[in-house]
């Protein structure tokens, strides 16, 4: 099987998927429990995304500059300081810590 088909089959996946989703009824939608894991598993999906794009090198746990960059992010975001003030925070700190030669 080639690239090209893995890419068309999982395409109609989620096509097929995106479909059976209309099919679904509103009153199942709008119970409070089918909200709450729906709004609750976004997040949990993210935030695994964030840490397997954070952590992930290969099949192995890397621990570099990115880590306390997260960590300062995730602190100024609890302080609710504006996103761009993060990022560049965040930013700054990975770039002293691979600039000192501390973490790679």
């Amino acid at each position: 099987m080639t690239v090209w088909q893995i890419i068309l089959l999982a395409s109609i996946a989620v096509f097929a998927l995106k479909i059976a989703g209309y099919l679904v009824p509103p009153s199942l939608i709008e119970r409070p429990t089918p909200s709450r894991v729906a709004n609750l598993l976004t997040v949990a999906l993210l935030a695994a995304l964030i840490v397997v794009q954070t952590l992930g090198q290969g099949q192995q746990i890397e621990l570099d500059a990115r880590v306390p960059a997260i960590i300062v992010a995730a602190g100024l975001f609890a302080l609710r300081v504006p996103f761009i003030v993060v990022v560049a925070a965040a930013a700054a700190v990975a770039a002293v810590l691979r600039l000192s030669g501390a973490m790679p």
